[in-house]
């Protein structure tokens, strides 16, 4: 059985206690994303499961699993309700729900005046994580992604953790290149499964390419903050995470603890994702 903390949040009692645990009002931006000895349990448990269990076999079992669709249809605004209760044991920064931190980054973007479709790419950027809702352990939906089949960058969070994972033992997966080729792109990559690549295939057919690249690669923190694996990229790539980099200000400075009023938006984000989205999707 995994311990607790790897586990979704079932109540909003659990989402409290994580608060009281969590939260650290008064951040400066050099003070968020801190990841070492003063770190969250549950956090530091998270990237172990994660760092253990992210192996090229279970990305491409899950890409196999998830990427043809067929768990269901719903409307973007019902996924979104469905993470209310879901706070994201990764991130040593929020105790929000889900819901409430897509609402503070759709809304930072939309306060310095972005295009609507930037807007709608931060209110659903998260919505992947409802693999949570499928049954799947956090560790295989969120934190930060890095690829997987090649050698593992100093740049990842805590890596010391991947001493266990088992394509250590694989020695074509071991240098720098691994199995994949220089400059090949990041769509030929397989990167660590979770939430961003999910909601990518999800959505791809409905919003314009930057909106995408933010999606998929949120959580690629290795290589847009920290400048790692640009050999894998391709020069489309490179030009493309501009936008990536520009979506992770808001998505990482917006947090606080001040809690949108889901309801007062509603309306507004009903008409938005409306532009883009038919009144049913396929997940």
């Amino acid at each position: 059985m995994e311990p607790l903390e790897a586990r979704p949040l079932e109540t909003l009692d659990q989402w409290d206690d994580f608060v009281k645990e969590r939260y650290q009002p008064g951040k400066t931006r050099a003070e968020f994303r801190q990841y070492d000895d003063s770190t969250p349990p549950a956090v530091r448990e998270f990237y172990r499961l994660n760092h253990t269990h992210q192996t090229v076999d279970f990305v491409r079992r899950m890409k196999a699993e998830y990427l043809p669709k067929q768990k269901g249809t719903m409307g973007i605004w019902e996924a979104m309700q469905r993470l209310e209760t879901l706070v994201d044991d990764s991130d040593p920064d929020t105790s929000l729900s889900q819901m409430e931190h897509n609402l503070q980054t759709a809304e930072a973007i939309r306060a310095d005046g972005h295009p609507r479709w930037f807007v709608l790419a931060g209110f659903i950027h998260d919505l992947g994580k409802v693999l949570c809702l499928y049954g799947e352990p956090q560790w295989a939906v969120v934190g930060d992604t890095f690829p997987v089949g090649c050698a593992y960058s100093d740049k990842i969070v805590f890596p010391e953790f991947f001493r266990e994972n088992p394509d250590l033992g694989v020695p074509e997966y071991q240098t720098r290149l691994g199995i994949y080729q220089p400059g090949c792109g990041l769509d030929n990559v397989d990167l660590s499964w979770g939430h961003d690549e999910y909601l990518y295939h999800v959505v791809k057919d409905y919003l314009p390419e930057p909106a995408l690249y933010m999606i998929r690669y949120h959580s690629f923190y290795p290589a847009h903050r920290e400048g790692a694996y640009g050999y894998l990229m391709s020069d489309h790539d490179r030009e493309m995470f501009d936008w990536v980099r520009r979506f992770s200000a808001y998505d990482l400075y917006s947090k606080s603890s001040a809690r949108p009023d889901a309801t007062s938006l509603r309306t507004y984000y009903e008409n938005l994702v409306a532009e883009y989205f038919p009144a049913v999707i396929s997940w």
